[in-house]
C-alpha cells in the first residue's frame, strides 16, 4: 500500500456511535447481544439448509449463501465496534481502515446481488412454475453465487483503487464506528469532490439499481398472482410485505450515504448500522422463522440431537 510514501497519518481515530459513558455500557450490552444472535442465527440457518436433503433446493441454497454473507458482514466491523465501547481511545491503523473499507464494499456488493438472485427465484417459482426446475438448476444457482462474490470484489476494488493512495497529511478523525469511505475521503489533503463523485458512480448506482430491480421484481410477482387468485394475492402479498421491510431497511441507509456522499450527517453512522448489524441479525427472523419447512426441519434436528435419549447414552 506504501501508505508511508503517501500518507503522514499512520492510524484513524474512531469516534464511535456515542461519547456518553451510560451508552456505552449499553451499546456493549446491546451489541454483543445482537453479534452473538447474528452468528448463531445464521449458523443454524446454514446446518439446516445443507443437513437436510429436503431443503436441497434452490431457494435454500441461495439462503445459505445469504446468511453466510450475513454472517462475514456483521463481523467486518462490529467486533471492533463492540471492544471500542469498553476503550477510552478508539482507533484503527491506515491498514485496518482500508481492510474494512475493503470487507464493507466486498459483502455490501455480494449480498445486493444474492438478494436480487433470491428475488428472480421467487419470481421464477411463481411466474414460471412449469420452467423452475429447468431455469433454476445446480449450475445457474451456483453461477448466481459466484457473480455475487464476483461483483462484490470488482465493486469493492474498484473503491479501493481511488481510496487507498489518497494523502492524508492530518486530520485522522472518523466521526463513525468504523472507516466509512465518504468520511475517510473528506480527510484526505486534496480536493475530494472527484472521487465523491466516484463514490456515487460506483456505490450510488449499484445500490440505487439494484434496489429497483428488486422492487420491480417484486411489483411483478404481486401482479402475476393477483391475477391467479385473490387468496394468492393476500398470501404473496403478506410474504413479499417482509421482505420489502428488510429490502428497504439494507439499501436506505446505503443509498442515503451514497448516493450524496457530498455531505455527511450525523445520522449516517446510526444509518450505516442497519445494514451491518440489524439487516443481518433479521434476515433469519424474516427468511426462516416465517418459513414452515424450515421450521419443520429445525425441530426434527432439535429432537434428534437434544432428546433426553441421546444425554443418556452420553452418561
Amino acid at each position: 500500500m506504501e501508505k508511508t510514501n503517501s500518507s503522514a497519518v499512520s492510524e484513524f481515530v474512531l469516534l464511535g456511535l456515542s461519547s456518553s459513558q451510560e451508552l456505552q455500557f449499553f451499546f456493549f450490552i446491546f451489541f454483543s447481544v445482537s453479534y452473538v444472535v447474528i452468528v448463531l442465527g445464521n449458523l443454524l440457518i446454514i446446518i439446516t439448509v445443507t443437513s437436510d436433503a429436503s431443503l436441497h433446493s434452490p431457494m435454500y441454497f441461495l439462503l445459505g449463501n445469504l446468511s453466510f454473507v450475513d454472517i462475514c458482514q456483521a463481523s467486518f466491523a462490529t467486533p471492533k465496534m463492540i471492544a471500542d465501547f469498553l476503550s477510552e481511545h478508539k482507533t484503527i491503523s491506515f491498514s485496518g481502515c482500508i481492510a474494512q473499507i475493503f470487507f464493507i464494499h466486498l459483502f455490501t456488493g455480494g449480498e445486493m446481488v444474492i438478494l436480487v438472485s433470491m428475488a428472480y427465484d421467487r419470481y421464477v417459482a411463481i411466474c414460471k412454475p412449469l420452467h423452475y426446475l429447468l431455469i433454476m438448476n445446480r449450475r445457474t444457482c451456483t453461477v448466481l453465487v459466484i457473480i455475487s462474490w464476483a461483483v462484490g470484489l470488482v465493486h469493492t476494488l474498484s473503491q479501493l483503487s481511488f481510496t487507498v493512495n489518497l494523502p492524508f497529511c492530518g486530520p485522522n478523525v472518523v466521526d463513525s464506528f468504523f472507516c466509512d469511505l465518504p468520511r475517510v475521503t473528506k480527510l484526505a489533503c486534496l480536493d475530494s469532490s472527484v472521487i465523491e463523485i466516484l463514490i456515487v458512480v460506483n456505490s450510488g448506482i449499484l445500490s440505487l439499481s439494484t434496489f429497483l430491480v428488486l422492487v420491480s421484481s417484486y411489483i411483478t410477482i404481486l401482479v402475476t398472482v393477483w391475477f391467479k387468485s385473490s387468496a394468492a394475492m393476500a398470501k404473496a402479498f403478506s410474504t413479499l410485505a417482509v421482505h420489502i421491510t428488510v429490502v428497504i431497511l439494507f439499501f436506505g441507509p446505503c443509498i442515503f450515504i451514497y448516493v450524496w456522499p457530498f455531505t455527511t450527517y450525523p445520522v449516517d453512522k446510526v444509518l450505516a448500522v442497519f445494514y451491518t448489524v440489524f439487516t443481518p441479525a433479521l434476515n433469519p427472523i424474516v427468511y426462516t422463522l416465517r418459513n414452515r419447512d424450515m421450521r419443520a426441519v429445525m425441530r426434527k434436528i432439535a429432537t434428534h440431537y437434544l432428546s433426553p435419549s441421546k444425554f443418556l447414552k452420553c452418561h
